[in-house]
């Protein structure tokens, strides 16, 4: 079960592998673009193209789709980016269902713990495979693989390592099932438990009042998707990159910018300015700073 680009290696390493995948499921077709034109899961694409039987459903607790499903008798299911699960379908097969987070569990329970855990300025996370259970994300853990967070990852960078790194964190968690030799460790609860709530567009509005630092980690943990943003000169912009700067001011408030219209812009934070190197303007398309000037002048 799974829809985006993180889920299709995952799918991929177990049919590489042999396994039998009786069955793919994946979220419905959606229009997409100016022309409303119905676009396909990756997941779906990769499972059309090996053959591999393909349920959409809209409602995961349809009666008709819950007989569908019975009927392909799998022994276990394994859940890859997708969506909540009611009991009575992660509680089917016979070994249970298990599910990759992209995070080290307990840490960072929720829907977007690559991004949160960067926004944090954590050095450090990972992958962890746990058996689905009632409350979100607190199953027993199977298996956890960590992957060091650099200081220049952005959520992209870091995505394709953990997508995979949890390839073949699932590739071993099944073959510890089949072999019938797999831990459950229950997750240790704690008040200093971080969680990973889902970004939403007010999330994403960039506070220059913060440090320059949390600043930095807010936008990394933001590109290129959905991508931090601020108001300049009157226009909305999405922010993809930036720096730190030897210019020891930008202007007295945070928000403030200096620019040559050349080839800087640099805006106060509440500590010393952020040199902005990747942007994009409402209404136009993603540039690196000097290529913005030359067309824009602020």
């Amino acid at each position: 079960m799974g829809t985006p680009e993180f889920a299709v290696p995952s799918l991929q390493i177990l049919v590489k592998n042999g396994f039998n995948i009786v069955a793919v499921i994946t979220a419905p077709d959606k229009p997409k673009g100016r022309g409303q034109k119905l676009a396909t899961s990756p997941v779906k694409d990769y499972a059309v193209a090996q053959d591999i039987p393909v349920l959409q459903p809209t409602n995961l607790k349809n009666p008709e789709f819950l007989e569908e499903l019975r009927g392909y008798r799998a022994n276990l299911q394994i859940v890859v980016a997708f969506r909540m699960l009611p009991e009575v379908v992660w509680d089917m097969p016979e070994i249970g269902t298990f599910n990759l987070h992209g995070s080290l569990l307990p840490q960072y329970r929720g829907a977007a713990p690559i991004n949160w855990a960067i926004i944090n300025g954590e050095k450090e996370t990972g992958v962890t495979t746990f058996f689905l259970k009632h409350e979100i994300d607190t199953g027993n853990i199977i298996f956890q693989e960590k992957e060091p967070i650099e200081e220049d990852d952005t959520v992209g960078t870091l995505y394709v390592r953990l997508m995979e790194k949890g390839a073949q964190l699932v590739l071993k968690t099944v073959q510890a099932i089949q072999a019938d030799d797999y831990p459950q460790l229950p997750q240790v609860e704690s008040e200093e438990i971080k969680h990973a709530p889902k970004i939403f567009k007010e999330t994403c509005q960039i506070d220059w009042s913060k440090p320059s630092g949390e600043i930095y980690n807010f936008i990394r943990g933001l590109s290129p998707y959905p991508a931090a943003w601020t108001t300049i000169a009157g226009k909305n912009f999405k922010i993809f990159g930036a720096k730190k700067t030897e210019f020891q001011t930008a202007g007295e408030h945070p928000g403030d910018f200096t620019t040559d219209n050349k080839t800087y812009l640099h805006i106060q934070s509440g500590g010393s300015p952020l040199a902005i190197t990747h942007l994009q303007m409402e209404g136009k398309k993603r540039m690196d700073i000097e290529s913005f000037l030359r067309g824009n002048t602020l």
